[in-house]
């Protein structure tokens, strides 16, 4: 009676034949079934089985398993894209800001070839061609938010723009100082901008320098938003290139009415009918038809009438949004306002960046400031040795 054939142990792999001359080995590894073939002879394989158990009892892998390819930066950018708009207002300025600088960089690497080095290459190729370290700036931070996305869905191991050294950083660091920021220094002068300016652009300007709006949030209000009775405004919305959209960080804040813009809107109130838009004309697009959607007062139209005003008032020439919004930061800071009350008005998660709108200067700081620390620190000889002026001598002759 021929013996029973013997089961191979467990764990030692097994040799099989496939076709004429055609061996493969099955094994198990790392708690997946392994296999490779197309060995000629069975001496062969059985050769390699036990190549692959002894470097498996080893501690050692056994043969390398094919990966799939990874997926390219610019393949695994556009889905990311797409998502990008159904969620952020600025995607379309992302897609422009992709196309026009990151992907010709960095459209043909894998997420795994790019790294601190790769990075620094770049900063410094986009400077040298004469790009604004701001904008460099603008397209790092929109690589980090992707890589950061690519690290969520499995893409990436880790964000390599975390990881840029204080030396690489300062490469695209904005080349404006802050401090040095235009805004209309006194009050007196804002009174001057706002006569000078015509309705409805004087009562726009009003309220994004008494409220501290965005320009894009101030052409958005609707009379619904105003509380004049409590004394606020409800800020939900914007206009963007002519449509509504969502704020800037997504979130509704609540923005107190001061006492100076009051009377600007219960005026304003009374004679627009207090329905609808605060700013936008009481017409439709495309000749007025049914449906069409409204036409909100431009950004640009805003503009062309500061100009004037800020000529006629003989004033320095500065953009909408510094003669507002940050005219409204620093006086709020100047007049002893409370910072963390500033950021929860103009809407910013964090006191670090409400600091960039309070453009102090030394020449505004006020007496009671410049007298806080009040000693006298000449020696009395020295005050009694001090020349008599002119003037106090023929006094004291007379």
């Amino acid at each position: 009676m021929a013996r029973k054939k013997r089961k191979r142990a467990h764990g030692q792999g097994c040799v099989y034949e496939r076709g004429p001359n055609n061996w493969w080995i099955k094994w198990r590894e790392g708690g997946r079934v392994r296999y490779s073939g197309a060995y000629e002879t069975r001496e062969l394989a059985e050769q390699v089985r036990a190549k692959i158990v002894a470097d498996i009892a080893a501690g050692r892998a056994g043969l390398p398993v094919e990966e799939a390819p990874a997926s390219l930066l610019a393949t695994l950018a556009e889905d990311w894209l797409e998502r990008r708009k159904r969620t952020h207002r600025a995607a379309t300025d992302d897609v422009c800001r992709w196309k026009k600088h990151l992907k010709p960089f960095f459209g043909r690497q894998t997420p795994a070839e790019v790294d601190g080095a790769v990075i620094r290459r770049y900063v410094e190729a986009k400077l040298a061609s004469g790009l604004n370290p701001a904008t460099v700036g603008h397209t790092i931070r929109l690589l980090s938010t992707f890589f950061s996305d690519l690290v969520e869905n499995g893409h990436a191991t880790a964000n390599p723009v975390r990881t840029l050294p204080r030396s690489t950083r300062r490469l695209y660091r904005p080349t404006c100082d802050p401090k040095a920021t235009p805004f209309i220094e006194k009050l007196v002068d804002v009174r001057r901008v706002f006569l000078a300016l015509p309705e409805p652009v004087s009562v726009a300007f009003a309220v994004g320098a008494f409220a501290g709006l965005r320009t894009a949030e101030v052409l958005g209000l609707e009379w619904r938003d105003i509380d004049l009775a409590a004394g606020r405004i409800h800020v939900q919305r914007q206009v963007q290139e002519g449509e509504v959209a969502i704020l800037k960080d997504d979130e509704s804040r609540i923005v107190p009415i001061q006492s100076a813009l009051a009377p600007i809107l219960k005026r304003w109130h009374l004679k627009t009918g207090g329905a609808g838009k605060l700013f936008g004309p009481q017409y439709e697009r495309r000749g007025g038809k049914p449906g069409s959607p409204p036409q909100y007062t431009r950004a640009a139209t805003l503009r062309r009438h500061l100009e004037r005003a800020l000529a006629t008032c003989k004033l320095p020439s500065m953009k909408w949004y510094h003669a507002t919004r940050h005219t409204f930061a620093s006086q709020w800071v100047l007049h002893d306002g409370s910072i963390e009350k500033l950021a929860a008005v103009l809407g910013h998660s964090s006191t670090v960046v409400t600091e960039r709108y309070a453009h102090l200067r030394p020449d505004l700081f006020s007496a009671r400031e410049r007298d806080l620390l009040k000693v006298d620190l000449v020696p009395r000889q020295a005050v009694a040795r001090l020349p008599v002026p002119p003037a106090k001598a023929a006094r004291n002759g007379a």
